[in-house]
């Protein structure tokens, strides 16, 4: 699903959406018309400005993935503002575009975004990083009682943290992709959390993407 107030833009993405095979269940211009759509066709991914003329971009991430947890949102905006990038994290978004993103680089964050994957632009991954590892400011003690992950799960984590993709970890471990798709399930079971983004944030707590 595509989302932006501007008819030519709006277009021209679900455009180049379709045309590389993804189903593009609806366009909206709105943030309520917006959240109507969502919850009416549940699309697995949307691609949504933030700049929209009767509600915020957040706001509607947060409405939607409070209906529809497993939906997931794709911030394409003009805006590359650290404010406006760490607000739509907290609001749910697991990626965040800038406009001048070219059309193969929109493609594959949609890819990655359907699956899961946090994809930022480049350099505003190292911001929301960054705020991150600022607010981890849990004890030592917590950190020492976490549960304990094997060597290769730990590694697996650690690029994750890193932002590569499964088929890049995969790669370098000389893994296959399944393999690697278990080590991340078995690690978000053991920390009871819930999809990538999460683990993500709990390995930039701990100080993994750190790791050499």
């Amino acid at each position: 699903m595509v989302v932006d107030d501007h008819p030519m833009w709006r277009d021209a993405v679900a455009r180049d959406l379709a045309e590389a095979g993804y189903e593009v269940v609806a366009t909206a211009g709105g943030g309520k018309d917006a959240v109507r759509r969502a919850r009416a066709t549940s699309p697995q991914v949307i691609v949504l400005d933030l700049n929209l003329p009767d509600m915020p971009g957040v706001a509607v991430a947060k409405e939607v993935l409070a209906a529809a947890p497993a939906t997931r949102v794709l911030v394409l905006s003009a805006s590359g503002e650290q404010e406006d990038v760490l607000e739509a994290v907290k609001s749910g978004a697991t990626g965040y575009l800038v406009k001048s993103a070219g059309r193969e680089e929109l493609l594959e964050a949609v890819r990655r975004t359907a699956v899961g994957e946090a994809v930022f632009t480049p350099g505003l991954a190292g911001l929301v990083l960054g705020e991150y590892r600022r607010l981890a400011t849990g004890p030592a003690e917590e950190a020492e009682q976490a549960p304990r992950l094997t060597p290769r799960e730990r590694e697996v984590l650690r690029l994750v943290a890193k932002g590569l993709s499964y088929r890049q970890i995969a790669e370098r471990l000389v893994l296959s992709h399944r393999t690697v798709q278990n080590h991340v399930q078995n690690t978000l079971g053991k920390l009871q959390l819930h999809n990538r983004v999460e683990l993500v944030r709990y390995a930039i707590e701990q100080g993994l993407d750190e790791e050499a």
